[in-house]
């Protein structure tokens, strides 16, 4: 598990951009260069088919809820129906902790509907229902308590001891977090500064 830190500006969220081939959010950026994963040239698309990317802000559906949610990511992903749909959405709804909320709409502007901290497990959840190999994931404890950013990061450890590669940008991460992770890279106006044990 990698945290990749560093000052607002200093090339976090390019970087993600950039390793999920969507170098096109970092407006006017140009790459130069390949791209590998695991020795072999990254083609165009290569990273949707075994990697997710977990945006700083979610784009969840409001009306739904995080079962529904969950449910439309799996079918739509693996194009399976049935039990095993069933079976797969209850497993992630439990190793997220969202089993009290799972029939709670999810809410938004309008409406009030889960927490902050179960808005971010969903919007994990929801890219990790088709258990991807590599997981990036662009500010996952941004505006939350200490307790519950500490939680977010216990999960994606969990993830990691699984086998999944897990990319994080974290901003103050404070010490508990930060010694979750068994690699950090820091950054500072699009240098790597320190690669290296936390």
């Amino acid at each position: 598990m990698v945290a990749i830190l560093g000052p607002s500006g200093s090339g976090k969220t390019s970087l993600l951009n950039v390793l999920s081939q969507r170098e096109s959010l970092s407006g006017g950026s140009k790459t130069l260069g390949e791209l590998k994963l695991n020795g072999q040239v990254m083609q165009k698309g290569d990273f949707g088919k075994m990697g997710a990317f977990v945006q700083q802000d979610d784009i969840l559906i409001g009306v739904m809820t995080p079962y529904e949610l969950f449910e439309f990511a799996y079918k739509i992903r693996s194009g399976k129906e049935g039990t095993e749909v069933h079976e797969r959405v209850e497993k992630v709804l439990d190793k997220l902790g969202l089993q009290l909320c799972k029939n709670t709409r999810i809410g938004g502007w309008l409406e009030r509907g889960i927490s902050g901290g179960e808005r971010r497990r969903a919007s994990i959840g929801y890219e990790i229902i088709t258990n991807p190999a590599l997981l990036l994931l662009d500010e996952p404890t941004s505006g939350l308590d200490a307790s519950t950013a500490l939680r977010i990061i216990k999960i994606l450890k969990q993830e990691a001891t699984r086998g999944v590669s897990i990319l994080a940008t974290i901003h103050q991460p404070s010490s508990s977090i930060l010694f979750c992770f068994d690699r950090v890279i820091l950054l500072s106006e699009g240098y790597t500064i320190y690669n290296g044990p936390p």
